[in-house]
């Protein structure tokens, strides 16, 4: 469990109460970034609900299982375009470090989001290789 005033486990520099905790609460992400971030602490932490709540309807699995022994460790916004919060689409790249106990790895990807009403939803992302 993480309380509110622990460092939210993006790296956004914010305590987990004032950035992607009221997200998991609920509350809609203002931009495609923020959903991004919100998304890799809900890996960090365990959430498949939340992820899958904030997967677009159209490329949504039915299911979610995450894998206990991978643990999400740093995440480094790489680049955007759009994704504002007076945008409909914008994409986000990243680096997102993890690890278990006998691996260690890096996912490098760029991720398309959409917004619907005043919700942002991941809608799929192109992993680059390396």
């Amino acid at each position: 469990m993480i309380a509110d005033t622990d460092r939210c486990p993006c790296l956004s520099g914010n305590p987990y109460g004032e950035c992607c905790g009221p997200l998991h609460a609920g509350a809609p992400a203002p931009t495609a970034e923020r959903l991004m971030r919100s998304r890799f602490t809900a890996f960090a932490l365990g959430l498949p609900e939340y992820l899958l709540a904030t997967w677009h309807h159209s490329t949504r699995p039915a299911s979610l299982e995450l894998d206990e022994a991978q643990r999400w460790t740093r995440l480094d916004i790489v680049g955007s375009r759009a994704g504002g919060p007076f945008d409909t689409e914008g994409t986000v790249a990243f680096r997102a470090w993890w690890r278990s106990d006998t691996e260690r790895g890096v996912l490098e990807e760029t991720s398309t989001f959409v917004r619907e009403g005043v919700r942002w939803s991941y809608v799929d992302g192109v992993v680059s290789a390396g």
